[in-house]
């Protein structure tokens, strides 16, 4: 047990100075009592009592003794410390990503952490006596002999209040003021991003590493925690968790794709998963900037996903939304939206000796391909969106995007460029948008340039020597690598091999790079290259940006600013940027598996050394000092209750 206010035992000097007023002579004057049980025995005595009198059993006297001392006990506010909050350091991180929006808890797990997380900051220790002179000294020793902890010498806790959404914020630095870190909690706000808490844990292990004490507190549901970098640290980390089910069900993907059967209308390919237990009967509704386009029925087993793809005209540039009509325990990932711009013609540049099984896959890449081919490439300010090369080494490198097959420009790779003889494939990155449907079961290579993947660009086709296929952006060029020729190799008589050139040819495309940065996750920043935009030498503009639900922001553009930043995007749904005279728009959303699956964590892993176990949040340092009053109320009760039964 440790007291708040131990100077408060000063007032134990007043019990010797009860037992000395019934050693002294007592001068009797009549004053009326409610209460004359415990006095008739001495109304009756007659004699005179010497100065100092031998001390009789008295139980008036211990009840007084019995109340004086409880009045003490309560003045000095004894207190239990708990295991939550024990630390002089704390550091409380309130998770503010999307899955805490979920209605399991009364009203949302994000107000029940900040509920949780109040009770923490009501149970800090401060204010409390640090001198150790004079009275302070005095029960602190006494304390320490009788193995009380007095709370002299305890230093004032301080607490960090951090919130997790989009980005990392401080909303409170340490401090010792619970005003103050009330007033952070409630200014906190929940986000429609996924769950990003590696930062902010950062933040909280530099800050509590090598203090002794010192505590994290993180308040979360658990989903997409990822601490695997902590594995090797020492995290002080106590995990609060929020939630008690994972009922929901969320649209997971979205993506808008010119229709192969009809050119002229647009295919819109998304996917609903549910992540509960029971199954889901509902209604998939396609809007086209707020125009209902069509409807569906869908129905997804327990822990399933289901694709869909609607097909649906465009006339104009604009914003396709899918809205799942289903009541579940989060809304936040019932709606996404992208932003669908009507197809340009790719213009494509073939240079080659003449590779036909090439030139014919490259000009049904797409119904928009416009195919031109030569033997060499001499003119780099040729207006062509990407250039393939095919065992050709150029001229001139083209400064735009590239296909290079075969071919190597030595810039690439510092590490010099080798042979391999008959190498075989022994892993593909299938996850990638280039190879998407696309395998390299049963395609053997006769040859193969050997090289090392360049720290810009991603292995895509791995041989156990070296990379076959690579992808990556050098500066503002995209470029996509093959190491062998495709005539010495089985590829071309494959499936796959048309299929990875219309990937190639889309994923080359300047204006479906352009596209994809209209839409972006909830929380990352948007960024836009102003050349496209504003013409050299425009000067100092600015760019107005209408979030959704608005009000309107007003961003200045300095005069050499090459790209727009917008950061504050924590909020899904349709942006509307104005730039000198064009209209733009992009869209944010969620679009997180691992976020939409509400299941709450009871542990979090810290790699293969250890994992977190959720704790029970219980009230820290709770004070007694009101039971002690209440107990001596409860004296008082009884004495009454026993004169009123004994005179009944």
């Amino acid at each position: 047990m440790s007291f708040l206010t131990p100077l408060a035992f000063l007032f134990a000097l007043s019990l010797p100075a009860v037992v000395v007023f019934y050693l002294l002579k007592r001068k009797r004057v009549v004053k009326l009592v409610p209460s004359t049980l415990l006095w008739q025995k001495f109304l009756a005595e007659t004699q005179a009592s010497a100065p100092f009198q031998k001390l009789r059993h008295n139980w008036l006297l211990l009840l007084q003794l019995l109340l004086l001392l409880l009045l003490v006990l309560a003045l000095a506010r004894p207190y239990f410390a708990g295991k939550a909050g024990e630390g002089a350091l704390q550091v409380v991180i309130l998770d503010a990503s999307a899955s805490m929006q979920a209605t399991d808890e009364t009203p949302n797990r994000f107000e029940k952490a900040r509920i949780d997380a109040r009770k923490l900051v009501d149970g800090l220790l401060t204010g409390v006596d640090e001198d150790r002179s004079g009275p302070s000294a005095f029960f602190h020793w006494l304390g320490s002999k009788v193995g009380i902890d007095t709370g002299f010498g305890r230093r004032n806790q301080q607490m960090m209040i951090m919130v997790a959404g989009a980005n990392t914020e401080v909303r409170q630095s340490f401090t010792t003021q619970k005003a103050a870190l009330r007033r952070a909690l409630e200014l906190a706000q929940v986000t429609d991003s996924p769950t990003r808490l590696a930062e902010a844990l950062r933040v909280a292990e530099t800050l509590t590493r090598d203090r002794a004490g010192a505590e994290i507190h993180l308040f979360s549901d658990g989903a997409g925690v990822d601490l695997s970098e902590f594995e090797s640290k020492d995290l002080k980390l106590s995990f609060h968790r929020v939630g008690s089910r994972g009922h929901n069900a969320a649209v997971t993907t979205l993506d808008v794709k010119p229709n192969p059967e009809d050119p002229t209308r647009r295919a819109i390919f998304t996917s609903v998963a549910n992540y509960g237990l029971t199954p889901v009967d509902a209604t998939l509704e396609l809007r086209f900037d707020d125009q209902v386009v069509e409807t569906k029925a869908i129905a997804v087993g327990p822990t399933n996903t289901t694709p869909v793809v609607f097909v649906a005209g465009q006339p104009q540039d604009g914003v396709f939304t899918v809205k799942l009509n289903h009541a579940d325990d989060l809304a936040a990932d019932n709606e996404a939206r992208v932003v669908s711009r009507l197809p340009l013609p790719v213009r494509v540049l073939l240079v080659t000796k003449g590779n036909r099984f090439l030139e014919k896959a490259l000009a049904g890449a797409g119904p928009n391909v416009e195919l031109a081919t030569a033997t060499d490439f001499t003119d780099a300010d040729a207006k062509f969106d990407l250039v393939a090369l095919d065992d050709i080494t150029p001229t001139v490198w083209p400064g735009g995007n590239v296909l290079a097959i075969h071919v190597a420009n030595t810039n690439w790779f510092p590490g010099g460029i080798g042979e391999l003889d008959g190498p075989a494939i022994v892993d593909w990155r299938n996850t990638h948008p280039l190879l998407r449907f696309v395998s390299f079961d049963n395609v053997q290579i006769a040859q193969s340039l050997a090289v090392k993947t360049p720290t810009w660009a991603v292995a895509l086709v791995d041989s156990p020597q070296a990379p076959l296929v690579f992808a990556g952006e050098l500066g503002r060029q995209r470029i996509v690598w093959i190491g062998f020729d495709t005539l010495q190799s089985t590829w071309p008589l494959r499936i796959s091999y048309p299929i990875f050139l219309a990937n190639v040819v889309d994923w080359l495309n300047p204006a479906s790079a352009a596209a994809a940065q209209f839409s972006i996750r909830a929380g990352d920043a948007f960024r836009m290259p102003l050349g496209d935009y504003l013409s050299p030498g425009a000067g100092a503009l600015t760019a107005k940006i209408t979030p959704p639900g608005g009000p309107e922001r007003t961003i200045p553009l300095d005069a050499t600013a090459r790209e727009l930043v917008f950061g504050d995007t924590g909020k899904q749904g349709v942006y509307r940027v104005t730039l000198g005279t064009n209209q733009l728009a992009f869209a944010a959303n969620l679009l997180d598996p691992v976020e939409s699956n509400l299941k709450p964590r009871d542990e979090l892993s810290l790699g293969r050394r250890g994992e977190v176990t959720a704790t029970t949040l219980k009230r820290a340092n709770l004070e007694y000092w009101r039971w002690f009053a209440l107990a001596g109320l409860g004296v008082m009760m009884v004495e009454w209750w026993w004169f009123h039964r004994r005179t009944a």
